[in-house]
């Protein structure tokens, strides 16, 4: 995509009027209690390498390829005026940097082999999706969750979101790795019921080599919300030979006992769904050789975090 482009995409991830959604996804029940709809915002500083929803990482819309459905009819070069697709022996890829993202090519695709992935929606076309589930909410005591990407990341479209649901009597989750400033945080923690936070590595140091970021100021945000907000739920990702290890799973298990908040801890098994999405964003998954934990090694860290005092689920959806 064009650099001028990139740049109008992130300023406008700040409007409290309009933001960058990737997928709404109804019917969901493990991303908070009850029914759910969750939205998904586009963009996250953090690069986590087991990330299972890469196209929400990067801060603009992006065309994703299937292979195996482009037929090779070459209607996608015929409708791009930027010449940013080549096609040879039959092949049309991704596009390069002269992509503009107009979607001409993914239109032109009878094979459904492009997508535009990201589209901005204001905030009331937001809630016009949300309000499609009410009756599934009031009936299973759910309610809407914010995912990503990082939904903080647009921190003044998800407030504005929030405060249309609250005044419309709806449960909010807002899932988030805490990586923003703590103002905003227990902001945003005014207007959600609860949070689902994202809790990865202890030390520091590995976590930069793992996700990109240091973690001292999620850490430092974890403990000012349990302060503030009765109803957090951390979620660890186990991903074997990195966050599994006994010494990231006791100085995570020190931790948490100190936060009064934190209500209880999901143990995420590490998993390969989202492994194809890479090769269809033209990157590289550099974790396709770890296999998931099995269901003992699960138990065994579900059974060790007990200790410290926290109920301990594995996958789980909270029922508050």
């Amino acid at each position: 995509m064009s650099s001028s482009l990139a740049a109008a995409e992130v300023m406008g991830m700040g409007s409290p009027s309009h933001g960058l959604v990737f997928d709404i996804m109804k019917y969901a029940t493990h991303d908070g209690p009850g029914i759910r709809t969750v939205v998904f915002f586009k963009g996250c500083r953090l690069r986590c390498r087991w990330c299972h929803n890469p196209e929400g990482q990067r801060a603009w819309p992006e065309i994703m390829f299937w292979d195996r459905r482009c037929t090779g009819c070459g209607r996608c070069l015929a409708a791009c005026q930027h010449g940013a697709l080549a096609g040879g022996n039959g092949a049309f890829r991704l596009p390069n940097d002269k992509c503009v993202l107009c979607g001409a090519c993914v239109e032109a695709c009878p094979a459904e082999a492009r997508t535009l992935v990201g589209r901005t929606l204001t905030a009331e076309q937001v809630m016009d999706e949300i309000g499609k589930d009410a009756i599934f909410y009031e009936q299973s005591g759910g309610g809407v969750t914010f995912s990503g990407g990082e939904p903080l990341a647009q921190a003044a479209f998800l407030m504005a979101v929030l405060r249309m649901c609250k005044c419309e009597g709806y449960h909010t989750t807002v899932e988030t790795t805490g990586f923003t400033d703590v103002k905003t945080l227990l902001k945003a923690g005014e207007l959600t019921d609860l949070f689902l936070y994202d809790v990865k590595l202890m030390n520091s140091q590995v976590h930069r080599k793992f996700t990109g970021v240091s973690n001292a100021s999620m850490l430092a945000n974890l403990r000012a919300l349990s302060r503030h907000h009765g109803n957090v739920v951390v979620r660890v990702p186990v991903i074997p030979g990195v966050t599994d290890t006994a010494q990231n799973l006791r100085e995570l298990g020190e931790f948490l006992s100190g936060l009064d908040g934190v209500s209880e801890v999901h143990l995420l098994p590490y998993h390969r769904h989202g492994m194809d999405k890479y090769s269809r964003l033209g990157r590289p998954f550099l974790m396709g050789a770890v296999l998931p934990p099995d269901a003992g090694t699960m138990r065994r860290i579900a059974e060790q975090l007990t200790l410290f005092g926290k109920r301990v689920s594995i996958g789980g959806s909270p029922d508050r």
